[in-house]
């Protein structure tokens, strides 16, 4: 007994040489920037000077609770969220039944769909402040003109929900292919004899649909959605690039909200207190992401 047990702690300790390696790396990479990051936040740390001038406290993380242009920042993400999400899906799903029916050129549909999610956020961003750009330079403004449907061009960026809707629109389009993709995988993953005796029974394409297609997808929907969601928290370059906030602020997502507060405003005890409290509750979504995978699989179980 005592023989295997020392066997069982020597094969153990030679394997730590190793982990050895990857767990330095964590710890310069993730749990140190992470403790030095939360130590900022209870101060007003100067980053010129690199140190701490004034230990605050918990005061950052009131005033974080007491931030309008947080909480405006907070709304324009959950809106992102909530807008975008289903469209994704919906679309991302009709297009893989589609294609997952062999129709002829499929290959190339499915290429086409996907070229936007690899295409930079940097470039498309970029694409979709030229198209919706004010008065007649904007291409959308032009179409909208020439075919009588406004009588004057809009100011798609001077306004919070115009310019949220141009964001959000690009999301749409940029995310259907990948929802696509993994629907297709899904639907490939389906045994085909389930669809032979719904034939069988009669059964139209809006029925297996219904009642095959969807209850056998929800492990994929539940893995989709989740990842949308935690995703729709970390959005920033859209939003940088196309509106950098404004007018006045009032596109801020969280990411954008921290970004200018850190490095334009130069409050980093500040941004630091921001990023821990996005962090902690992209955190919760995380686990609550896990949670929802599980209970998805099981369900597709059954």
């Amino acid at each position: 007994m005592k023989k295997s047990l020392k066997y069982k702690y020597r094969n153990e300790l030679e394997v730590l040489p190793f982990l050895l390696p990857g767990f330095i790396l964590l710890l310069i990479f993730i749990f140190y920037p992470i403790a030095k990051n939360f130590y900022m936040s209870l101060s007003d740390y100067n980053i010129f000077l690199d140190k701490m001038n004034t230990f605050t406290g918990i005061d950052n993380y009131i005033r974080v609770f007491k931030d309008k242009m947080f909480w405006d920042a907070f709304i324009n993400t959950a809106a992102y969220a909530v807008v975008t999400i289903l469209p994704q899906m919906a679309i991302g799903l009709i297009l893989a039944i589609i294609i997952n029916t062999k129709i002829k050129g499929s290959f190339l549909f499915r290429i086409l769909f996907y070229i936007p999610v690899i295409t930079s956020w940097l470039i498309v961003s970029l694409i979709f402040r030229y198209l919706f750009e004010s008065g007649d330079a904007g291409l959308i403004n032009y179409l909208l003109l020439k075919a009588n449907l406004i009588e004057t061009s809009i100011s798609w960026f001077s306004n919070r929900w115009t310019a949220n809707a141009v964001i959000w629109i690009l999301a749409v389009w940029k995310g259907i292919g990948w929802n696509m993709v993994v629907f297709l995988a899904g639907l490939q993953g389906i045994d085909r004899s389930y669809y032979e005796a719904a034939d069988i029974d009669g059964a139209n394409i809006i029925q297996k649909v219904r009642f095959i297609t969807i209850p056998l997808l929800k492990p994929v929907t539940f893995f989709i959605m989740t990842n949308l969601l935690v995703g729709s928290f970390n959005v920033f370059t859209q939003v940088y690039v196309m509106t950098n906030g404004a007018p006045m602020g009032r596109t801020q997502v969280l990411l954008s909200y921290m970004y200018k507060v850190a490095f334009t405003d130069f409050q980093i005890g500040y941004s630091s207190a921001l990023s821990v409290v996005v962090g902690v509750f992209i955190f919760i979504l995380a686990m609550g992401q896990q949670k929802f995978l599980n209970m998805g699989y099981k369900e597709g179980q059954l």
